[in-house]
């Protein structure tokens, strides 16, 4: 009975985006508190509605769980597929709609509100469609769908005359990739005859056909991480992004390349996984180093946290390809901590250029004496991001060291020159953006973080402590559905 009733949660879930989205296109501009309240009561549900998920759900079984069938036609059609849940897939989906929420209470004074709201609830629905679907092909179809609305945000709301060149770069670069992972699944249903995972996962494709398969989906996601070379669309497009673009952008799209290799690539091709893993771990190496070194030299805030997402992703690659649980729930435990440490980062950026329009470096110092508020928090996300043992991200970066140690030590000793240079970096930035003398000839008027602002910043400072003080939660949702991929290699 209860997993029936969780089965219609999850079918409520998704049409209350549905109907929140079109009903919102008809609500006229002049009704903007009623669009305010409503927006964010629609998103507030969603969260919660996702929090009841994971509070029933089941960590000692490691098979797919909520399982749904969505009827998007006729049988003639046969527009219909199944939804469902793992460990793995579990807390980016609740993820997914706790930063969205936190994206529309940022907006809420925007002069854009609706068609803000609208784009963040729509990236919402194919968020949650990715991260639980079960068919490849429309994994894909998702997949590729969701770069419509992210190519309008920061189209249509980045700060500067950049950024259509900006969404160019993100839209082709992520497009090449993924047309040839589109060639792989057309390969795979060929010979197969299904795109159901339950029944490619069984499958036992020859070394050859892994090798291709394996190639063709990595460009797709080695594009969305990114993965050094891949990166070059990355600083460009947060740059250029309104802040919750940067948030979703850095909070969950670059999780669909790291959830693409744990769902697909690793299960489905693990000799070719293997065999390519020196070539992934060159370039997650190269990644690192060049990403670490290129933050330290910014001068632009933004820039600084996009070359910093740039290594901490690669790291996580390192912890995807390490082929043992404890690197693997590492780069899954570091995804989920990017994600809040990362989003709370660009969201302080963004909390500083709406008061004064600059977020070149060289205008800010001092900002202690006159925003303690605002140091403080600052402060412990700089902490979080160096991984200060007690955060989310110690966590996750100490298994990604040890997973990645157990396999191949030179690896895992200059991996750790990227803790180093994290630290480097971010104390840096923190030391010139906080203390020091007040420029008070480019702005007078200082203002400390407003009740709006507080709010949104304080969940995601609890969500780190948790995360760092009692990683067992976690880790006991990840253990079996991890498991079930170590399986391939042992």
């Amino acid at each position: 009975m209860q997993n029936v009733f969780y089965r219609k949660l999850i079918k409520l879930y998704c049409l209350s985006l549905l109907v929140s989205i079109f009903f919102i296109t008809f609500i006229p501009n002049k009704n903007k508190f009623f669009l305010q309240l409503f927006g964010l009561s629609i998103s507030a549900a969603v969260f919660l509605l996702s929090l009841l998920v994971l509070i029933n759900f089941e960590s000692n079984f490691s098979s797919f769980q909520f399982i749904t069938l969505l009827n998007l036609g006729s049988e003639i059609l046969n527009l219909n597929f199944f939804l469902g849940l793992d460990g793995i897939s579990i807390f980016f989906f609740v993820l997914s709609s706790f930063l969205i929420f936190l994206c529309i209470l940022f907006v809420w004074e925007d002069t854009h509100y609706d068609q803000f709201i609208i784009q963040l609830l729509i990236i919402e629905l194919l968020l949650i469609f990715i991260f639980s679907v079960l068919d490849l092909l429309i994994f894909y179809i998702f997949f590729e769908a969701i770069l419509i609305p992210m190519f309008l945000l920061i189209g249509l709301f980045g700060s500067r005359d950049r950024k259509i060149r900006a969404v160019y770069l993100l839209f082709f670069y992520t497009l090449f990739g993924s047309l040839f992972m589109l060639l792989g699944i057309i390969y795979i249903y060929s010979i197969i005859g299904t795109l159901d995972l339950n029944y490619i996962i069984i499958w036992d494709f020859n070394f050859e056909e892994q090798y291709w398969l394996w190639l063709s989906f990595f460009l797709s996601f080695a594009s969305k991480i990114p993965l050094f070379p891949f990166h070059i669309w990355l600083p460009e497009a947060h740059v250029e992004a309104p802040t919750v673009g940067s948030v979703v952008l850095a909070g969950i799209l670059l999780k669909l390349g790291v959830f693409g290799f744990l769902r697909f690539s690793l299960p489905l091709f693990p000799e070719a996984s293997f065999y390519f893993s020196p070539i992934v771990y060159l370039l997650s190496l190269l990644g690192i180093i060049f990403g670490s070194l290129n933050a330290i030299r910014q001068t632009d805030l933004k820039r600084t946290i996009a070359y910093s997402s740039v290594a901490h992703m690669n790291l996580i690659v390192l912890g995807i390809f390490s082929f043992n649980t404890i690197g693997l729930e590492g780069a899954i435990l570091q995804s989920i901590s990017h994600g809040f440490v990362s989003s709370a980062l660009f969201l302080l950026i963004g909390m500083l250029y709406e008061r004064y329009h600059s977020r070149l470096l060289f205008y800010y110092s001092g900002l202690v004496h006159v925003m303690p508020i605002y140091s403080t928090f600052l402060l412990f996300f700089t902490l979080s991001n160096i991984a200060l043992p007690g955060t989310s991200s110690f966590i996750g970066e100490f298994l990604i060291l040890i997973g990645i140690f157990k396999i191949n030590i030179l690896t895992s000793l200059i991996s750790c020159l990227g803790v180093v240079l994290c630290g480097a970096y971010s104390l840096w930035l923190y030391n010139r953006l906080i203390f020091g003398n007040l420029k008070i000839s480019y702005a007078y008027r200082y203002n400390d973080l407003n009740l709006r602002e507080f709010s949104i910043l304080l969940p995601l400072l609890i969500c780190v402590v948790v995360m760092g003080v009692q990683p067992n939660y976690f880790l006991n949702f990840l253990h079996l559905s991890v498991l079930k991929i170590s399986f391939f290699y042992f």
